[in-house]
């Protein structure tokens, strides 16, 4: 028999498949065809801490630096805001527990450790199982050093870790100039994951209409290899779980995920151009390929090919072709 479960940040999952945070995740509706597709766990749209800081009627006065740098940001966080109530955030969680029977993880796309933080016990008081903290400090800035910006996300942990007891984990970049140190450090704060990595907007430019744009909203499957790089660098010496995400589109993707040594994989692009259907897809491809392979648990096989356990550490560190790795003379 094989046996698709597994944990994540102390959660029990019946497989290692999430749905990740998106507009796909965003009512009790589309929760409960993701589940009835076979996911393991669903991460809920996020709330921004914009529209939090606003609810509570601060957002306005607390940061007096960014309402006269970003008036038009402010105005639009407001109108944006008064269409998403947060209270309505608190209700889906709680619909959502009662139409599944997967973990349910509320999402938070943050930037500081403001007063926002103190609604993190009420989408602990919702029911929701776990939290997932996005967090990308755009380090573009130059009165900044990378130290400054670090603290930003110890600080945030701190203080969310304060306000709840399930578990939280947090979703960071990869744009760090020493990411190994960074991530062990954060596994030590008392988060029981990381999410690697999240996905943020990519601007462009439309030339005809001289107007910056959105790009690449949408993730591919070549961007597959950076995440599992460092899922293999990183999950022998983190004191949390991983779960991988970006570029998973399919079970040939999840499985190399996990023998890199994540726990779960999160999916979300896919879902949009494929239909929730691919959930059973590569949940079956899974299964066959345990089989295939005499894998009756997931245990059997996650990590075997992190850069501790692989016969080839050297290539998750190579940053240069060689000349054969090419085929070039």
């Amino acid at each position: 028999m094989t046996n698709l479960a597994t944990t994540y940040m102390g959660l029990t999952l019946k497989n290692p498949l999430i749905a990740g945070s998106s507009g796909l995740t965003n009512s009790a509706t589309k929760i409960i065809e993701i589940a009835e597709a076979g996911a393991g766990a669903v991460v809920l749209k996020s709330l921004f801490e914009e529209q939090i800081r606003y609810d509570i009627s601060k957002a306005l006065t607390a940061d007096q630096e960014s309402t006269s740098y970003y008036p038009e940001a402010m105005d639009y966080i407001g109108n944006y805001s008064k269409d998403h109530k947060v209270g309505g955030y608190l209700d889906l969680i709680r619909e959502a527990k009662r139409s599944v029977d997967i973990p349910i993880i509320a999402s938070i796309n943050c930037i500081s450790a403001s007063e926002w933080v103190s609604f993190a016990r009420r989408i602990e008081e919702a029911g929701a199982d776990a939290l997932e903290l996005n967090v990308f400090i755009l380090p573009s800035d130059p009165k900044h050093t990378a130290a400054d910006n670090e603290k930003v996300y110890f600080d945030l942990v701190e203080s969310v870790l304060k306000q709840v007891t399930i578990p939280v984990s947090l979703k960071i970049s990869y744009h760090f100039s020493g990411l190994a140190h960074l991530a062990r450090q954060l596994s030590w704060t008392g988060i029981k994951g990381l999410v690697l990595f999240n996905r943020f907007f990519s601007p462009d430019i439309d030339i005809q209409n001289l107007k910056v744009t959105a790009s690449n909203v949408f993730s591919t499957p070549e961007e597959l290899p950076v995440s599992l790089r460092w899922v293999a660098l990183l999950s022998d010496h983190l004191h949390c779980d991983i779960s991988a995400t970006t570029g998973i589109h399919d079970g040939k993707a999840m499985i190399k995920q996990l023998l890199a040594g994540a726990a779960t994989v999160q999916v979300a692009s896919v879902l949009y151009k494929e239909g929730f259907g691919r959930i059973t897809t590569m949940l079956n491809d899974l299964e066959t390929w345990m089989q295939q392979h005499h894998y009756e648990s997931i245990g059997d096989f996650k990590g075997k090919l992190s850069y501790k356990s692989t016969e080839n550490p050297a290539a998750y560190e190579r940053v240069q072709f060689m000349k054969h790795f090419a085929g070039i003379e």
